[in-house]
């Protein structure tokens, strides 16, 4: 049971810090005036190609 345990807590945490990680590199990519990267915004579950499409 605690194997269980643990894989669910590294999956969920491993997860956490993927989705922090992403929109903080999407974050300073439009901060800075710059295109985020396709798989940051995937992770966000945000469409590459639609992104070029919203407006300030």
């Amino acid at each position: 049971m605690s194997a269980l345990r643990n894989s669910i807590r590294t999956g969920f945490f491993g997860r956490a810090f993927a989705v922090l990680g992403a929109a903080n590199a999407v974050s300073a990519a439009v901060e800075a005036g710059r295109r985020p990267r396709a798989g940051d915004l995937r992770e966000l579950g945000i469409d590459p190609a639609s992104f070029s499409q919203v407006s300030r």
